[in-house]
């Protein structure tokens, strides 16, 4: 299929399903998703799981949502089940503490990690 879409001129092609493919003038391509919610069309870009993504989305339409509304509900679940650095490297120190002789070895053990890794991030 991808041999054939460079023979395309730049449009719109319906494949017959409700997902039109999008072809740009600079020979890239774009498979929609069109859908109309409140009154107003929209077009929602998929990417190469098109035809599973549309269903999905259909479903939530179904629900009576916006894709806008989900895809950020998804960004902020997405944030908040997020595991930051610091709270991982005291997990990794706390198991590996047992295995420390002495307080020298807990300072060089977990030193290099808040000395180098805090400042790459910023």
């Amino acid at each position: 299929m991808q041999g054939l879409l460079q023979y395309l001129r730049a449009g719109k092609y319906n494949d017959g399903t409700g997902l039109p493919l999008h072809k740009h003038k600079n020979s890239g391509v774009q498979w929609l998703y069109r859908y109309t919610i409140h009154g107003y069309s929209r077009e929602m870009g998929l990417g190469a799981l098109t035809h599973e993504l549309a269903n999905q989305w259909r479903s939530v339409l179904h629900e009576g949502r916006t894709h806008i509304k989900e895809r950020d509900k998804q960004k902020r679940e997405a944030i908040s089940n997020l595991h930051y650095l610091k709270y991982i490297a005291v997990d990794a120190f706390e198991s590996r503490k047992a295995e420390l002789k002495n307080d020298r070895k807990y300072r060089n053990w977990f030193a290099p990690s808040w000395r180098y890794i805090p400042p790459k991030l910023s």
